[in-house]
């Protein structure tokens, strides 16, 4: 239990230093991916609500401390996302990429909704459609893309660390 929850910080420290510095040479149409959200949707999705709670609420923290205008927007949003993905858990499959990739996607277009509220509606700048094909559609479709590949990584890292129970 202890060594699941050492690995799950390891993880989001190092999709952190990720996102903050590999990724930000390898930007596509001026976007990252958003790794922390990655991994906040599969955590949610492999492990339940609690679990997408308390990785989204750490996620997010850890984000508005690198990038937060408004203290305590992208806790709250990771929290959000990993909270109602944690509902998905029941139909768990780790042979299928589908709702993984699904709620991969959904996940940062709500993130991206959310973050335009906040930091532009709220701030007179009404250009949705802008914003939108700018900036929240290249990043759904680049985060999309990396979060199928960390998904099966973090699979086959949660069938690793979970014991196998022996049946007599």
């Amino acid at each position: 239990m202890i060594k699941r929850k050492a690995v799950t910080v390891l993880i989001i420290l190092i999709m952190l230093v990720l996102q903050t510095t590999v990724f930000q040479a390898l930007a596509l149409a001026d976007v990252v991916p958003n790794l922390l959200l990655v991994v906040t949707v599969c955590y949610a999705y492999l492990r339940g609500r609690t679990s997408g709670l308390i990785t989204g609420f750490f996620c997010g923290l850890l984000m508005d401390m690198l990038y937060g205008s408004v203290v305590g927007l992208y806790a709250f949003i990771f929290m959000s996302i990993g909270f109602a993905v944690g509902f998905c858990q029941k139909i768990y499959f780790t042979d299928s990429l589908i709702l993984p990739a699904l709620l991969i996607t959904g996940s940062d277009l709500v993130y991206g909704i959310y973050y335009y509220v906040v930091e532009f509606l709220m701030r007179g700048r009404i250009n949705f459609g802008f914003c939108f094909l700018r900036v929240i559609l290249p990043e759904m479709i680049y985060t999309a893309l990396a979060g199928i590949l960390l998904y099966r990584l973090l699979v086959a890292l949660e069938q690793f660390l979970t014991p196998q129970r022996k049946e007599a």
